[in-house]
């Protein structure tokens, strides 16, 4: 999910549970213009990288403890990537969408759509 600075949903992308979120993080950035990229150690790779340089924003990911030499990030900017985990937390008071009634994935990405809304409508 990427969301705005206030929080606010602005792409979901539905993945099954047993596959990484990252390989599907350019397809979520596709047609956003977002000054800072903010992500977790999953999202640390070159190709992430160079992509969010190339839409003229900054990364703001902490290095994976592998990487042999670490990229330096704002530590400070860093601090806002919660605006997302408090957006899932908020999705999941939908009480349909914590306890998933919906097996089928198109009925589920489509009250998880439903609920963005609502969520902008507050």
């Amino acid at each position: 999910m990427a969301v705005d600075a206030l929080g606010r949903p602005l792409k979901l992308i539905l993945t099954p549970g047993q596959r990484g979120d990252a390989p599907l993080a350019p397809a979520l950035l596709t047609g956003l213009s977002p000054r800072h990229v903010l992500a977790d150690k999953a999202y640390d790779s070159n190709a992430l990288r160079t992509l969010i340089a190339d839409m003229g924003a900054e990364a703001v990911i902490p290095c994976n403890r592998t990487r042999k030499r670490p990229i330096g990030y704002d530590l400070e900017a860093y601090k806002m990537r919660n605006t997302v985990e408090r957006c899932f937390n908020k999705l999941k008071h939908f009480r349909r969408i914590a306890t998933r009634f919906d097996r089928r994935a198109a009925y589920f990405l489509s009250f998880l759509q439903i609920a963005a809304a609502l969520l902008w409508m507050r």
